[in-house]
C-alpha cells in the first residue's frame, strides 16, 4: 500500500486530498499545525477507510517544522510515494500595506518549504524509481498580483524545471493551479469575497479528482477546470501592462487559492 504525505491537510484543498487518497486506499501522513484537528482527521479517515493515518504536527513557517517534515520524507524504511505540498496562506493588503515579517513568512512557507520538502521527497523517490509530487500553486501565478502571485509563480517555474530534470527517473512533478476554491483560505486571511462571481468558485473535491487525473497523465501544470483554462488562455493574449492594471483594480486581497 502506498503512502501520501499532505501538508496543510486539515482544511480546504489539503483535506480534500486526504479524503480522496484515503478513499483510494492510500496510507497518509497528515501535516498541519493544529494537533487536535490532526488527531480528529486521522481517526475519521482511519475509521471510514481502514487506512493508516500518521500525524505530524509542524509549522512550516519555522525551521523546526520544515526539518521535521524533511526527516519524515527521508525515512527509507517508511517511504512516501506521493507528496502534496499544499500548506499556504494569503496576506490581506497590497504591497507595502503588509508587514515585512508577514511577507517573509509567506516566502518561507510558499518557497523555502516547497523547495526543501520537494527535494527531500524526490531524492528518496528517485532512488526507488517511482513517486510523485504535487505542488499547490494558483492561477494567481499567471497574473501580476503582488507577492502572493509572485510566490506561486516561483512554485510553477520550479516544479516545471524540476520535472524536466527528473524526466525518465520515474518521479512525476506537477504544479496545481486552482482558481477560487470554497475553503477556509480567504476567511483565515480576513479577505472579503462578496465581489467574486458565483461561477468562479470551485469545489475542492472535484478539483482534487481532476488534479490526480492530470498527475497520472504526466502533466507538469494542472489548471483543473475548463472555466479557468479559458481565462488563462485570455490572460496569455492580454498585454502585460493592461493585465497589471486590471489585477491592481481587482485588489490583491482577492487572489485565488
Amino acid at each position: 500500500m502506498t503512502t501520501a504525505l499532505i501538508t496543510g491537510s486539515t482544511a480546504g484543498i489539503g483535506a480534500a486530498f486526504a479524503r480522496r487518497l484515503a478513499a483510494q486506499g492510500h496510507n497518509l501522513v497528515l501535516v498541519a499545525r493544529d494537533t487536535k484537528r490532526l488527531g480528529e482527521q486521522a481517526t475519521e479517515l482511519h475509521d471510514r477507510h481502514g487506512i493508516e493515518a500518521e500525524v505530524l504536527a509542524a509549522d512550516l513557517a519555522t525551521e523546526e517544522g520544515i526539518a521535521a517534515v524533511e526527516q519524515r520524507l527521508g525515512d527509507r524504511t517508511h517511504p512516501v510515494d506521493l507528496l502534496v505540498n499544499n500548506a499556504g496562506f494569503g496576506n490581506k493588503g497590497r504591497y507595502l500595506e503588509v508587514s515585512m515579517a508577514d511577507e517573509l513568512t509567506m516566502l518561507k512557507v510558499h518557497i523555502e518549504a516547497v523547495l526543501r520538502l520537494t527535494s527531500a521527497a524526490t531524492e528518496s523517490m528517485r532512488s526507488r524509481g517511482r513517486g510523485g509530487v504535487i505542488n499547490v500553486a494558483s492561477v494567481a501565478a499567471f497574473v501580476p498580483r503582488g507577492t502572493y502571485g509572485a510566490s506561486k509563480a516561483w512554485v510553477v517555474q520550479f516544479t516545471q524545471g524540476a520535472a524536466r530534470d527528473l524526466a525518465g527517473s520515474g518521479v512525476r512533478l506537477m504544479a496545481l493551479c486552482p482558481g477560487f476554491v470554497r475553503t477556509e483560505f480567504h476567511q483565515r486571511a480576513g479577505m472579503g469575497t462578496d465581489n467574486i462571481p458565483g461561477w468562479m468558485w470551485l469545489d475542492a473535491d472535484k478539483l482534487v479528482a481532476a488534479a490526480l487525473a492530470d498527475l497520472a497523465r504526466g502533466k507538469t501544470v494542472s489548471i483543473p477546470d475548463p472555466r479557468y483554462k479559458a481565462l488563462m488562455g485570455v490572460v496569455k493574449l492580454t498585454p502585460r501592462g493592461l493585465l497589471g492594471g486590471v489585477s491592481s483594480r481587482t485588489g490583491r486581497k482577492y487572489g485565488p487559492q
